[in-house]
């Protein structure tokens, strides 16, 4: 009795009350199957009240299979009341466990102002243990907590740190005792490998899609949620993909013409596949509304890519850099290259900042100077990573249009430094042996010689993981620049920087991506080109007008 909540309830579930009130004859207890009897009149649910849970796994279904834009009005309508019993401290959302991880995890990715205090009483392994999800050894709940844990604005929240550590633990000893449902395996294994920021929205949407259940919702016997919705929301989100990938497709074809239009295709510096480099597009902007968005960074991407190999190419002399330099300082009409918008020379003054970074890191290679320390380093490094030109193109084309203020603000500033910082961390943790093979500096091998004063393999083996752990401590500080609510940058054009940051999670995950194009290949083919593989035929789901 001592799970007994205020409605005099056991878990909000009528059939473990009723069990208990037998042997205790508890009024409240009693009182509260009186109240479901009188309201239901007949046969009860199996958890009442479950609304707040029901209308979250809404919003997450409908966030993980790619329609939630669709839904913003009715999203924001179901959080509002979520964060409202969140301040109140609601039995509802803050006693069950699930309940709870979720409405965290959504309310702070949307921008909610809330604190892992409240997520305290589930810091111990015990707090599992000891409800009835621990009983039951609920799968799901661990994977809710362990997914939450990742929503960190601290490294020092010890809170979701331990939550992180245990609920893992937990889902690794569930893993080893082969009794997991061969989906469920295939789900925990996932998660444990991808944290949430190296994966891609667009390729998240479509593994969710093939995987729907409709009956995903029902966690326990008293976690009912209706399947005719979730049948809707499989429709739906069928659809929107399919029509997305007719968009993509003729944006492909688009970019390819362009592609030969400037010959870039004949530069034996593009290695890159326009297939490849459109996908990082659409994997991100997948809307169809941001059309003009996805064919910005498309563009930069290609020609940050050939500007790279172009400064990196030993037969490239320092005339040519330096002519290379000139060229784009001058150019003052960019439609011979596809641009049309006015706001797009920022992007162009990324590029030539980006340009003379690379020069200066040329020089070093020529001189065989290594830099002092890793400030002098980075100093240069972040801006030869070229993000900037990377993120401002498509920034312009979002609609919030940013002032000259806007971009000088520390906000803006920090977005992009952070983007610079991780892309360059991560790129070096994985290239640091073509760098080196090359006389290159490379933050891995500067590190090594900073820490241990050799390039042994240990202390390379060393290095690298520090390179790393900087770049993870990066992306938390990016998480809470960006889901945090406030300051002069809207939250479409701060999610751009998100965006890209996730997508170097996902190129440099176990080696450079961009040198192994034949994973990155499938997973472009996965989202612009490849058809659906369905459980369900669509045919037997129906079909939907708005």
């Amino acid at each position: 009795m001592e799970y007994q909540r205020k409605n005099g309830s056991l878990f909000n579930s009528p059939s473990t009350t009723a069990a208990a009130a037998i042997y205790s004859f508890n009024d409240k207890a009693l009182n509260y199957l009186d109240s479901l009897t009188n309201k239901f009149g007949g046969p009860v649910p199996a958890m009442y009240p479950q609304n707040i849970y029901s209308q979250l796994c809404t919003v997450d279904a409908l966030e993980r299979t790619g329609i939630s834009r669709i839904f913003m009005g009715e999203i924001r309508d179901i959080l509002d009341t979520t964060y409202r019993c969140w301040l109140h401290n609601e039995e509802e959302v803050m006693l069950d466990i699930p309940t709870c991880a979720m409405a965290f995890r959504l309310l702070r990715t949307h921008g909610y102002d809330i604190t892992s205090d409240e997520m305290a009483h589930f810091c111990e392994q015990s707090s599992f243990d000891d409800s009835i999800h621990g009983y039951l050894d609920d799968t799901k709940t661990l994977l809710e907590l362990y997914k939450t844990s990742q929503i960190r604005f601290s490294r020092e929240d010890l809170i979701l740190e331990n939550i992180g550590n245990w609920s893992a633990k937990q889902l690794k000893q569930q893993l080893l005792s082969n009794k997991l449902s061969t989906s469920a395996r295939s789900e925990v294994e996932y998660v444990l490998k991808f944290p949430l920021h190296s994966t891609l929205d667009r390729l998240e949407h479509r593994r969710n899609i093939e995987q729907f259940k409709f009956k995903d919702s029902q966690v326990l016997k008293s976690r009912y949620c209706g399947s005719h919705s979730n049948k809707e929301i499989l429709a739906l989100a069928i659809d929107d993909f399919h029509s997305s990938q007719s968009v993509y497709q003729q944006e492909l074809q688009y970019f390819e013409s362009w592609v030969r239009q400037c010959r870039l295709d004949e530069l034996k510096f593009a290695r890159v596949m326009p297939l490849i480099v459109h996908f990082i597009s659409t994997a991100t902007m997948f809307a169809p509304e941001l059309a003009d968005a996805r064919m910005a960074l498309s563009q930069t991407s290609l020609l940050v890519t050939v500007y790279d190999d172009f400064f990196d190419c030993p037969e490239t002399s320092r005339e040519e850099k330096e002519n290379y330099i000139a060229l784009v300082e001058k150019w003052d009409n960019h439609v011979e290259i596809g641009f049309c918008s006015k706001d797009v020379e920022i992007m162009f003054y990324a590029l030539v900042s980006s340009a003379k970074a690379m020069m200066v890191e040329a020089d070093w290679t020529a001189t065989k100077y290594i830099p002092s320390t890793m400030e002098e380093y980075m100093s240069n490094a972040e801006v030869s990573a070229a993000f900037g030109a990377f993120v401002c193109p498509p920034v312009y084309f979002l609609g919030p249009k940013l002032s000259e203020e806007d971009v000088k603000s520390k906000e803006y500033t920090q977005l992009l430094k952070l983007t610079n910082v991780i892309g360059r961390l991560l790129n070096d943790s994985q290239t640091y042996r073509k760098e080196i093979l090359a006389g290159k500096v490379n933050g891995v091998l500067l590190r090594a010689l900073t820490d241990g004063g050799d390039t042994s393999p240990e202390s390379i083996e060393a290095a690298k993981k520090v390179v790393k752990c900087f770049a993870e401590s990066s992306m938390v500080e990016m998480r809470k620049l960006v889901f945090s609510e406030g300051g002069p940058i809207p939250r479409p054009c701060k999610n751009r920087f998100w965006e890209m940051c996730k997508i170097v999670f996902y190129f440099y995950r176990e080696d450079d991506a961009y040198l192994t194009p034949k994973e990155m290949m499938s997973s472009a083919r996965a989202v612009i080109l490849d058809p659906l593989q369905l459980t369900h035929s669509p045919s037997c789901l129906g079909t939907l007008s708005l």
